[in-house]
């Protein structure tokens, strides 16, 4: 079938949007962006540095007044348009990322533009749930309390799911009155680009701000720059440190959501009763194999009961196997390409040193060394000890580590043994055990039965090296993007 074809930013090549308008760097260098999955230049795309990062800055601080008075409910409706307007524009959008980033256009990508609309009109609708409390202190005293925005938020967001991160975090800081640079990654800054177009001239200028260019220029300035009181980031454990240090100097507040090497761990129960089919395929989508294991979620340890493996796991195979692996605008292709050269030489590595070390390949195999496009397809490894770097390191590709075991505290164990701790995935069907075992695993979100994505609404973060803070939820955006003053008034101060 003849490949989809996409339409790219205008304007938004320019890079950066900064104060309600369009603007180019002033040394004129730009960023290629390339097609993972044919491995060819898209376009050019400014290259912002310190200095469009501090224009950004001064645009956000400058409109943060009269933001932060606006009405929530006002700001409210200003994100629901932004979201109808993505909603209208979701399939050009759509084709966009997919060739970006690597993402396939049927399983990935198009629902990810649907999916980053429906946030954001989330929080137009969530917008005015930033309620206060009163404490009563005694007669004639009155004391209560109210949420404010930090102020200026720096957001910097990774390559895998750019648009739908991005949305949630412009969602999260406008809803809270703040103002906002966006640094988008500079693998996939398209997308985002064309949300800033389809979000001209709806907020006042210098509500909303965009900055692409490098991680080491535009994002190293964002996050060390003291016009920003807080930053949020998604990205690695490694890039997050640096992060943190950054932050740290100045006390700016903080949101990180890093890594994981999430374990998926099945029972026998959860194979029985005509329960096999749905399990072994709830397992691989825990995988997010058709996103190329490009997911800080990914369920890429997986635990097997040795009663049931000899069962199971021929089945988890079969599915994975059957995803069609090629371009990313094929409407055909289920899962597409990693993100860019230095991503698939990483995955290719950790699992060449898995073959050395006598690793069994149920599927999958060696990645080619060098490929038409970053294309490995999906790999499920046997014959793995939890202590192997494959089975401990984040290899963000669509590698499975899978690891028989005999009983129920030895798997908590292992799955526990990680310095990560995002998520996990549980099979199931034992009330009592599933309650042990959520309290047992150390992991921010625990889906039991299933391996779904998240959904507005819900508290998403983790613990360990995987982060700080938690996003996606109205308590999560009033926790992270708020603070609470407290306001005490003696109503009868002779009495």
């Amino acid at each position: 079938m003849a490949l989809l074809d996409y339409k790219l930013p205008e304007a938004g090549l320019a890079g950066s949007y900064i104060d309600g308008a369009w603007h180019r760097p002033m040394d004129g260098r730009k960023l290629t962006i390339e097609n993972p999955s044919r491995r060819e230049p898209i376009c050019d795309v400014g290259r912002g540095t310190s200095v469009e990062i501090d224009l950004a800055v001064k645009a956000a601080r400058k409109a943060l007044p009269a933001w932060r008075a606006l009405p929530a409910s006002e700001r409210g409706k200003l994100l629901a348009e932004l979201g109808r307007r993505l909603e209208e524009n979701a399939e050009e959008v759509a084709r966009v990322l997919a060739a970006e980033s690597g993402n396939a256009i049927k399983t990935q990508s198009r629902g990810e533009a649907t999916g980053a609309a429906g946030v954001l009109k989330y929080y137009g609708g969530v917008a005015v749930e930033q309620k206060g409390e009163t404490l009563p202190l005694g007669p004639g005293v009155f004391s209560y309390s109210t949420r404010e925005p930090h102020g200026v938020v720096g957001s910097i967001i990774p390559w895998n799911s750019p648009l739908q991160l991005g949305s949630v975090k412009i969602s999260m800081a406008l809803a809270t009155g703040n103002c906002l640079v966006l640094k988008p990654a500079e693998d996939a800054p398209l997308a985002i680009l064309k949300l800033s177009e389809l979000a001209d001239g709806l907020f006042p200028p210098g509500v909303f701000n965009v900055v692409t260019g490098l991680g080491e220029e535009a994002g190293a300035a964002l996050a060390s720059h003291p016009g920003i009181d807080k930053v949020s980031f998604t990205g690695s454990s490694e890039v997050g440190k640096l992060i943190g240090h950054a932050t740290a100097d100045r006390i700016a507040k903080l949101t990180l959501e890093l890594g994981g090497k999430s374990p998926t761990i099945v029972f026998p129960d959860a194979v029985e009763d005509e329960r096999l089919d749905a399990t072994a395929q709830q397992v691989a989508n825990a995988m997010r194999f058709a996103r190329q294991g490009q997911s800080c979620t990914a369920g890429s340890r997986l635990f097997v009961h040795k009663d049931v493996w000899d069962v199971l796991m021929p089945r988890i195979a079969e599915k994975s196997a059957a995803l069609r692996v090629g371009d990313a605008l094929d409407p055909d292709v289920d899962m597409g390409a990693v993100v860019n050269s230095e991503r698939y030489s990483e995955i290719r590595a950790y699992v060449v040193e898995a073959a050395e070390q006598g690793a069994e390949f149920l599927i999958g195999g060696i990645p080619a060394e060098d490929p038409a496009g970053f294309n490995p397809v999906p790999t499920i490894i046997a014959g793995v000890d939890n202590t192997w770097r494959i089975a401990r390191e984040e290899v963000f590709g669509p590698v499975m580590a899978a690891i028989p075991f005999e009983s129920e505290a030895e798997v908590i164990e292992m799955a526990n043994d990680t310095h990560y701790g995002l998520a996990a995935f549980i099979f199931t069907h034992d009330f009592s055990r599933i309650t042990r075992l959520t309290r047992a695993i150390d992991a921010g979100w625990i889906q039991v039965n299933q391996g779904g994505g998240q959904i507005p609404g819900m508290s998403y973060g983790g613990t360990k090296q995987s982060g700080t803070g938690s996003e996606y939820s109205i308590e999560g955006a009033l926790e992270a993007y708020t603070y609470r003053k407290c306001v005490t008034v003696n109503v009868e101060p002779g009495a």
